[in-house]
């Protein structure tokens, strides 16, 4: 899952669509908006995670037997990453077919991750 991480650090929405199925699902429960298909996922990421001034850090875990990530937001302001929940992968061979956001911060310490991150 480096090149998930280093294309999600990096703001590279074509190289994470890349690393989709086709028919791949982004959600965010309990949020009930859910986007399926390279087109959706890229529209999302490019207005939600990766608009301009906002940059992340990724901290891998396991979720269910999955690979997850903690999900940082670095602060414009402060040499600091704030946490933004857990984003759990759900694989089909060497593709994802799912990215499953979790913005509820209070599952962090289950996975031993921190509210907060030096950058």
């Amino acid at each position: 899952m480096q090149r998930f991480t280093r294309a999600y650090e990096a703001g590279e929405v074509d190289e994470l669509v890349a690393l989709l199925t086709e028919d791949a699902w982004l959600t965010m429960p309990p949020v009930p908006l859910r986007y399926q298909g390279h087109e959706l996922a890229a529209q999302f990421w490019t207005a939600t995670a990766f608009r301009p001034g906002r940059s992340a850090r990724l901290v891998p875990t396991r979720a269910n037997g999955q690979p997850a990530f903690g999900l940082y937001i670095r602060d414009p302001h402060a040499p600091v990453a704030h946490a933004n929940g857990i984003l759990v992968l759900t694989l089909a061979c060497r593709q994802i077919s799912a990215v499953t956001g979790f913005p509820d911060n209070s599952a962090l310490p289950i996975f031993g991750l921190p509210r907060m991150l030096p950058d």
